[in-house]
């Protein structure tokens, strides 16, 4: 045991790890037995942070609850202080690395500070930050051209936004002017933004406040995993069909959905669902809007837009995260005729298609290609989700594992019949997975929903990481 534990401090040689780690380490070795698994050891990374001067993280957490708004949270009990990224990794204060199977909320796609990417911001920031769609400009035609691109059909119009809230309150106005109806019919468990219209298209109580919210109806959720019709998607789109029968004149102004609910789980809409309840939005004169904030931009692997997995053609693409590897921007792609109601009034948005976001973004869809990215997440995203299902065959406590490529998701559960949330063991295994240096988020309902949307550059070793690490932290429960 202690050879095996003098393994583990030489393998964290490359970063100089908080008093707080080493004791948890500490006390692993020390209770260790010689059946235990052994320790997982990071891979590799041939790259040493310098030294951070800036403050720690208990003078950042003093202002943030002096100055910043008291609605925000953060994840662990002691709170990571990130100072600095490469590729999938992240290192904090004391230049700890971490593997980032997060990615800034499925945002981060290229990696953490691409060169190509960060190149191409630095070259235009210098040129020009900032002049508004006013003036002609050709880094915002560049990129407007090249996303056309990679989108199907007749939507080649776009309209830059600075966030996917943004993104889907302007496509939800766009098909509301379009049809000349206000109904919009939104899946349950759906997270579509903050916002005004958003908020009312979003269907999860946690992120819904007590504030007027008309003219959305919220579907039955095609949930293979927890839905009363399982895998059966032809039998949830006769839901929605009996909303638009029943709940509205018969005519609507869209349908809105993600292809993988991210927030609301990781979860894959059932097989049929989509294209049956794009049938019925189009008999009630509807539109159809993807929202493809986070299942976008390569992330699923199999293709580069979530709704391509389901074989339909939506009239809307909503877009953010991925879009910009983190830059604040956003965008909404629709059709020429579709495009022309905005033409009624004076519509426009100061930042939208900002000269350094649009550069940036155009960087990130060349890197995506130039290094593979889409076969890399099918790839790797695979080979993760085959050792996480291993996994659930080992582990009681894991009661699903879904998703695609780079957007999986691991459920807890306390009772594999009944399907019981377990809430405190996945908080708990967070924390000590941090504590073995992999980041990883939470979401679903009860949150006891492990959200993995790493990077696109993840590796198979990294993947292999990440499960061993999981897999130890589970057995110690």
């Amino acid at each position: 045991m202690q050879r095996a534990f003098g393994r583990l401090l030489s393998s964290r040689s490359d970063f100089r790890v908080r008093r707080t780690s080493w004791r948890f380490l500490s006390q692993v070795a020390e209770h260790a037995d010689e059946n235990a698994l052994p320790f997982p050891k990071m891979p590799h990374f041939d790259y040493v942070p310098p030294p951070y001067t800036g403050p720690p993280a208990a003078e950042i957490i003093r202002k943030r609850k002096e100055f910043l708004s008291p609605s925000m949270f953060h994840f662990y009990e002691k709170p990571l202080n990130v100072v600095e990224g490469k590729k999938q990794y992240l290192f904090d204060e004391n230049g700890r690395r971490y593997l980032d199977a997060f990615g800034g909320i499925a945002t981060v796609c290229c990696g953490h500070c691409h060169p190509e990417v960060v190149e191409a911001i630095m070259t235009q920031t210098k040129r020009l930050q900032h002049s508004t769609v006013v003036y002609l400009n050709q880094a915002i035609a560049d990129f407007a051209e090249a996303l056309a691109s990679k989108l199907p059909g007749d939507l080649k119009v776009v309209f830059f936004t600075n966030s996917g809230t943004e993104a889907n309150e302007l496509a939800m106005m766009i098909a509301r002017l379009y049809t000349g109806c206000n109904d919009i019919i939104s899946l349950r468990n759906a997270y579509h933004g903050n916002a005004a219209a958003t908020m009312g298209a979003t269907a999860q109580s946690i992120w819904k406040f007590n504030v007027i919210q008309s003219g959305v109806h919220h579907a039955l959720n095609p949930d293979q995993y927890r839905g009363v019709f399982g895998s059966d998607g032809e039998k949830y789109a006769k839901d929605l069909q009996d909303l638009i029968d029943y709940g509205t004149s018969g005519r609507v102004a869209a349908f809105i959905s993600e292809a993988i609910q991210g927030v609301g789980g990781i979860l894959e809409l059932a097989p049929g669902y989509l294209p049956a309840a794009y049938k019925s939005i189009k008999n009630a004169g509807g539109l159809c809007i993807a929202d493809e904030v986070q299942a976008g931009f390569a992330r699923t692997g199999s293709h580069f837009w979530g709704f391509e997995g389901h074989g339909v053609v939506p009239d809307i693409v909503t877009m953010a995260k991925g879009i910009g590897n983190g830059l604040p921007i956003g965008a909404v792609v629709t059709t020429p005729e579709i495009a022309q109601v905005l033409t009624q009034r004076s519509y426009f948005n100061t930042f939208g298609g900002n000269p350094v976001c649009t550069a940036g973004g155009l960087a990130v869809l060349r890197v995506i290609e130039k290094e593979k990215l889409q076969e890399n997440a099918f790839l790797v995203g695979s080979h993760l989700k085959e050792r996480l299902q291993s996994l659930m065959e080992k582990h009681e406590i894991i009661g699903d594992v879904r998703g695609r490529g780079l957007m999986l998701g691991v459920e807890l559960v306390t009772d594999r019949e009944l399907k019981t949330p377990a809430k405190a063991e996945t908080l708990q295994v967070m924390e000590q997975m941090k504590e073995m240096g992999v980041l990883i988020g939470k979401g679903g309902f009860y949150g006891n929903v492990f959200r993995i949307t790493p990077p696109l550059c993840f590796t198979k070793a990294d993947a292999d990481f990440f499960v061993d690490v999981m897999d130890y932290t589970i057995s110690k429960m």
